[in-house]
């Protein structure tokens, strides 16, 4: 029996924020998932990236609604509530 490698029982019916393969972001409701970490999320909005830049996302977004997320294309999986953004400690300083 196959068992996932993370455990997002505790997750389920709260917010998460999906890092996806090719650069796209997704924010919903985590509704259910199984083994292979294909993800249902609710009232999920995609970050639209920069059409500059593909792969960078910026603050614009889009409602998608239900989604389901193929496991092969998940990278991250990351809570909403608790989570904040902090400076990279390995990038190195800028002269200038």
């Amino acid at each position: 029996r196959k068992e996932s490698a993370i455990e997002l029982g505790r997750l389920v019916d709260k917010g998460v924020h999906v890092k996806l393969a090719g650069g796209r972001e997704v924010e919903g409701t985590l509704k259910g998932y199984d083994q292979l970490l294909n993800l249902v999320l609710d009232e999920a909005t995609e970050f639209l990236r920069d059409p500059e830049d593909p792969m960078r996302v910026t603050s614009s977004t889009r409602k998608l609604g239900l989604v389901v997320c193929r496991g092969i294309s998940v990278l991250a999986v990351n809570p909403t509530q608790g989570m904040e953004e902090i400076a990279n400690p390995f990038a190195v300083a800028q002269e200038g």
